[in-house]
């Protein structure tokens, strides 16, 4: 390994750059800035870690989250000193709020030349406040091997503590002093000459990529938890977002629990479960429409709830939960509190995956109350195909079904916040097409939407992502990435455009007009036609579901391109409205 001698800047980022790069790190997205230099030169000729370079730090930030989001990794996120990092901050608090890994690296002015108006010196202590899981800032670069040890030292530590104990953000702010390009200083080449050649194989022997192993329940508190799941006959599993490292065992294991214990699983469309749907039986996808007939959330009430990760999306689904209050259990490896509810709530630090399942003396059969619900499921499904079938004119909320029945198989979906992700949890049907959905539900805001999809897609698999008018408009920066994905990923924007906000379309104050429509709907008249034809991107209007489908066979093509939907958000209201009294009409059809 050869470090760079050139100065003391360039020597200390050598060490700092390729203990990362031993650690595993293969992504740094870097915003130009002149603080930053000594880590932007170092990360960009470094041959194991693949640089990019990212105008916008907001739309860089959440680039980088979406990246990680899929690859499980942690991703560098290096910025110049001043406001730059600032502009980090929101897609920080979501990573930190969905447990995704970040290396955060802000270049900062050495401590003489804060606090005097020297320019582009903030105070960048602690700039994210709690939302880091550590923070450090480091020691000023210096030409000494014990101070290179604890570099490199304090480089393992924030790495390990991007994942461990729970995935999240380390902040280390990086001071430099001039000269901050790589020009010589003979002082720095006579260190180097003198430690010799074979000294840095040594020092970075120790350096290797292993993690510590996440700890687990006792054998005591997993034995009682299952003496009472074995209890109950009307018992429920509740599986919320999860994004796996294998989405197909995940959903094996969930099932394989499922059919031990007999228990209906409520499955989002966030969860893999919904779109690996023949490995179990069990499943129950329309538990919101459902849980809308009074009668019939007050019939099928359980005893005994598991809850696999955060819950669900469905208000409705958390309103019944808190009103019936059943003794629950909350699987997940993490060290957060994931009981809103505040509910009679048991917490078991370990995932659904490392449950060790015990093999039942009796060949275990759904409950009666499972059964109940999954004919009550199948039911549904069966009348809300044959009102999603009323496809013209096209209404906003058929776009999920429509998706979840022609999407093609192994695919990613980003689904924006707001409207987009209740229409998706309350109308995108069970499938087997492998599809993993991602959706930033940490802080659940509709900032860097678009950047996180195309950190997705690039490097992955076609992704769509499906949003709505504001959540795009809101990070138009991210267009300025749509170069990246040539030769690296394929991205479609289903971009839903009902000139403004349609969530709030459900809430009291969408009948207090004025102010409505200007302050909380916010209508906006960009022509997305012409706002892609600024970036050069593939742009087609969608009018009709049979648009929709022939686009969706033409994709994936090279780079990034957007779909416009046109729809009225005031009529999508009222449909849907109507969409969600499906289950009141099965239960006069089953008393006739």
């Amino acid at each position: 390994m050869a470090v760079d001698p050139r100065n003391t800047n360039t020597l200390w980022a050598s060490v700092l750059v390729e203990t990362l790069a031993r650690l595993g790190l293969d992504l740094a997205v870097i915003c130009p800035g002149s603080r930053s230099a000594p880590l932007a030169v170092t990360l960009a000729q470094h041959e194991q870690i693949e640089a990019i370079s990212i105008l916008d730090e907001r739309s860089a930030a959440f680039f980088a989250l979406g990246y990680a989001k899929r690859t499980h990794k942690p991703v560098a996120l290096v910025c110049t000193s001043g406001t730059a990092g600032a502009n980090f901050y929101p897609a920080i608090i979501e990573a930190r709020e969905s447990r995704v890994p970040l290396l955060v690296l802000t270049a900062d002015r050495p401590p003489e030349l804060r606090h005097c108006q020297a320019g582009q010196a903030i105070d960048q202590q602690k700039l994210y406040g709690n939302y880091t899981s550590w923070y450090a800032e480091l020691a000023l670069p210096e030409l000494s091997l014990s101070r290179l040890g604890y570099l490199r030292q304090t480089l393992v530590y924030g790495w390990e503590r991007t994942c461990f104990p729970v995935p999240g953000v380390v902040h280390l702010n990086c001071p430099f002093r001039q000269p901050l390009a790589p020009e010589p200083q003979p002082q720095t080449e006579e260190f180097v000459r003198m430690l010799g050649d074979g000294i840095w194989e040594e020092f970075f022997a120790a350096v290797t990529p292993e993690l510590p192993a996440t700890p687990r329940p006792s054998a005591e508190s997993l034995d009682r938890a299952f003496a009472a799941w074995f209890k109950s006959d009307r018992g429920l599993i509740i599986a919320g977002v999860a994004q796996p490292r294998n989405p197909k065992q995940y959903s094996e294991r969930v099932a394989q629990l499922a059919k031990t214990l007999g228990f209906p699983v409520f499955a989002e469309a966030l969860s893999p479960l919904r779109h690996w749907a023949s490995l179990n039986p069990q499943l129950v996808v329309g538990y919101d429409l459902l849980l809308r007939h009074p009668e019939m959330a007050a019939q099928l009430q359980p005893d005994l709830v598991l809850q696999l990760g955060d819950l669900p999306t469905s208000k409705v689904l958390r309103q019944w939960l808190q009103q019936v209050n059943p003794l629950t259990w909350v699987l997940d490896p993490g060290d957060r509190n994931l009981d809103p509810l505040h509910s009679r709530t048991v917490h078991l630090r370990l995932d659904v995956e490392r449950l060790p399942i015990p093999d039942p003396v009796v060949p275990p059969v759904p409950s009666e109350f499972c059964q109940q619900w999954c004919e009550a499921d199948a039911e549904l499904s069966e009348a809300l195909t044959s009102k999603m079938a009323e496809i013209d004119p096209l209404r906003e909320p058929q776009l999920p079904w429509l998706l979840s029945h022609s999407l093609p198989s192994q695919r990613q979906v980003m689904v924006a916040n707001s409207t987009p992700v209740r229409d998706m949890e309350w109308f995108w049907r069970r499938s087997d097409r492998q599809t993993q959905v991602f959706c930033n539900r940490g802080a659940n805001g509709i900032d860097g939407t678009l950047s996180t999809a195309i950190g997705l897609a690039y490097g992955g698999k076609p992704t769509l992502l499906i949003s709505g008018d504001l959540a795009f408009l809101h990070d138009t920066n991210g267009l300025l990435l749509a170069q990246r994905l040539k030769g690296h990923g394929h991205l479609t924007v289903l971009l839903i455009n009902n000139q403004g906000g349609g969530i709030f379309e459900h809430l009291p104050i969408a009948q207090f007009n004025p102010p409505f429509e200007e302050f909380f709907a916010t209508p906006q008249q960009v022509n997305i036609e012409k706002l892609c034809a600024a970036y050069e991107i593939g742009y087609n209007p969608i009018e009709s579901a049979g648009d929709l489908k022939d686009a969706l066979h033409q994709f994936p093509q090279p780079g990034l391109q957007v779909l416009e939907f046109r729809s009225d958000r005031h009529q999508d209201h009222a449909w849907r409205s109507q969409v969600f009294g499906i289950s009141s009409q099965l239960n006069r059809s089953e008393e006739r």
